[in-house]
C-alpha cells in the first residue's frame, strides 16, 4: 500500500504544473466553502445574542390581558408573584429581566417614525449592558423617568441626539389615546436588523404612557447559562407545567413571537390573564429562515463550482491515463493486479483532494480571522441579511472538517471512472500504445 501511495504522489508531483492548477481551484472551493459556513454561523451566533439582547430571554413569560373579550393587551399583571414560581421553578436561572411592551408613535421637532417599545429597568439588564455599545451618552442614565435610548440609525432618522427631548404617542389597553415627553440619555451602535424597529426606555415611563400599574410588565425574561435551544426547551417545558401547577391559565403553545398572536388572542372568548410561555428562538422564528438560507446558499455554490471542477478533474485523469498507458501495461506486465492500478489511481485523487482541502481550509479560516480582526462594517440593507452591523465570520472545527471529508469524496468519487478504465487495460495492448 505504501508503494501505491509512493507512485501516486510522485505522478502528481511529475505532472505538478497540471496538478498545482487542480489544487489551487479545489483549495478555492473549500475556502470559499469554509467562509460561506462562516458566515452562516456568525449570523446564528448573531441571532442569538440579538434576540437574548433585544427582545427576548432564553424563555419568556409573557400574556395577554383581555379587558373585554375582544380587546387585548401584552402584559403580565401580578409579575412578584409570577417572578417568585419562576425562581422556585427555575432555580439555574441566571437573572430575570423585567420588560415592558409597546408600539408607539415617537416623534421629534423634525420627523417621526413608528417603533418597538421596550420598557427596562437598566440595573437588572445585565447582558443588555454588556452587549450594547455607547456612541454618545450613558446607559445608566436610563434608570431616570423620562428617558429613552435609541440605536444610531433612528437617531439619525429622527435628528436626534443626547439631550434632545422626544414625544411618544400611544393607545393605552382601554383605547384611549396617551402620551408622555422623554429625553434621549444614550445613543448607541446599531445590532443589525432587529435593532431597527426598536429601542429602550424607562420602565416608569412606559407603564405612565400605557396607564398600567406598577406590578404589571410586557414579560419576564428568563436567562440561563446556556442558549442550547434543546436545554431552553427543557426549562420552558417545566416552567409551563410549574405555572399550571401554581394555578395560572395559560395560552396554548405558539412559537411565534408575540404580535402575531393579536389576531388568535382577540377572537377567543375570554377575558382576564393569561400567560404565554416561549423561548428565544420562537421570538425571533421570522427572521431564523436568513440563517436556514445562507447554509442552503453555501451548500448550493459549493455544489456547482464542485460541479464544474469535477468535470476539469475527470478530464485531466482521462488525458493522464492516456498519458501513461505505457507505464500502466509496463505495470501490469510485471505483475500488477488490476485492483492495485484501481487503487492506485483513486489514491492520486484522494491526495489531489485532500492536499488540496486543507490548503483551502487553512486559507479559508486565515481570510475568516482577518474580516473578524478587521471588523467590517456592512451596508445597513445587508445587516438585514446578516442580523449584524459588521461582517462576522466563526468557523468552526466541525464546519471545517464537514468540507474537507465533502470535497475530499466527492473528488474522490470523481476519480472512481477513471480509475476503472485503467484497470481495465490489457498489459499487451497498452504496452504497444505510442503516444
Amino acid at each position: 500500500m505504501l508503494i501505491l501511495l509512493r507512485i501516486a504522489f510522485l505522478s502528481l508531483w511529475q505532472h505538478r504544473r497540471r496538478t498545482g492548477v487542480l489544487m489551487t481551484a479545489i483549495g478555492l472551493v473549500t475556502a470559499l466553502m469554509v467562509f460561506l459556513f462562516g458566515v452562516g454561523e456568525g449570523m446564528s451566533r448573531s441571532l442569538v445574542e440579538s434576540s437574548t439582547t433585544l427582545m427576548s430571554g432564553h424563555v419568556n413569560v409573557a400574556g395577554f390581558f383581555k379587558v373585554t373579550a375582544g380587546q387585548a393587551a401584552p402584559v403580565v399583571t401580578h409579575a412578584k408573584e409570577v417572578t417568585d414560581v419562576i425562581r422556585k421553578e427555575v432555580p439555574e436561572l441566571v437573572y430575570i429581566a423585567s420588560r415592558g411592551r409597546g408600539w408607539a408613535k415617537v416623534v421629534s421637532e423634525t420627523g417621526s417614525m413608528m417603533i418597538g417599545l421596550g420598557g427596562i429597568d437598566i440595573t437588572q439588564e445585565q447582558g443588555l449592558q454588556k452587549a450594547l455599545k455607547v456612541k454618545e451618552g450613558k446607559l445608566e442614565d436610563l434608570a431616570r423617568p423620562g428617558t429613552i435610548l435609541l440605536f444610531e440609525e433612528q437617531a439619525a432618522t429622527l435628528n436626534v441626539r443626547v439631550g434632545d427631548a422626544l414625544t411618544i404617542s400611544a393607545p393605552t389597553p382601554r383605547g384611549v389615546n396617551n402620551t408622555v415627553d422623554v429625553t434621549v440619555v444614550a445613543v448607541v451602535r446599531g445590532m443589525g436588523m432587529m435593532s431597527q424597529f426598536s429601542c429602550f426606555m424607562n420602565e416608569v415611563t412606559l407603564r405612565q404612557l400605557y396607564q398600567l400599574k406598577d406590578d404589571t410588565t410586557g414579560a419576564l425574561q428568563v436567562y440561563l447559562a446556556t442558549s442550547d435551544l434543546e436545554q431552553v426547551k427543557k426549562v420552558q417545558a417545566r416552567l409551563r407545567d410549574g405555572l399550571g401547577k401554581a394555578g395560572y391559565l395559560l395560552l396554548d403553545d405558539d412559537p411565534r413571537a408575540f404580535w402575531f398572536k393579536f389576531e388568535n388572542v382577540q377572537r377567543e372568548p375570554w377575558v382576564g390573564q393569561k400567560l404565554d410561555l416561549t423561548n428565544w428562538h420562537d421570538e425571533v422564528s421570522f427572521v431564523a429562515w436568513t440563517v436556514d438560507l445562507m447554509s442552503f446558499v453555501s451548500f448550493f455554490i459549493g455544489i456547482v463550482l464542485l460541479t464544474v471542477i469535477g468535470v476539469g478533474i475527470m478530464i485531466v485523469m482521462w488525458i493522464s491515463i492516456r498519458e501513461r498507458t505505457r507505464e500502466i501495461g509496463t505495470l501490469r506486465a510485471i505483475g500488477m493486479q488490476r485492483t492495485s492500478v484501481l487503487i492506485m489511481f483513486l489514491t492520486e485523487g484522494i491526495l489531489l483532494g485532500l492536499l488540496a482541502t486543507v490548503g483551502g481550509a487553512v486559507l479559508g479560516v486565515i481570510a475568516s480571522l482577518a474580516i473578524n480582526a478587521a471588523k467590517v462594517t456592512v451596508p445597513v440593507g445587508v445587516q438585514f441579511v446578516l442580523l449584524s452591523d459588521k461582517l462576522v465570520v466563526i468557523p468552526t472545527i466541525g464546519a471545517v472538517l464537514v468540507t474537507i471529508v465533502f470535497i475530499t469524496f466527492v473528488v474522490t468519487s470523481i476519480s472512481v471512472i477513471p480509475s476503472f478504465i485503467a484497470a481495465r487495460l490489457k498489459p499487451v495492448t497498452a504496452m504497444q500504445h505510442a503516444g
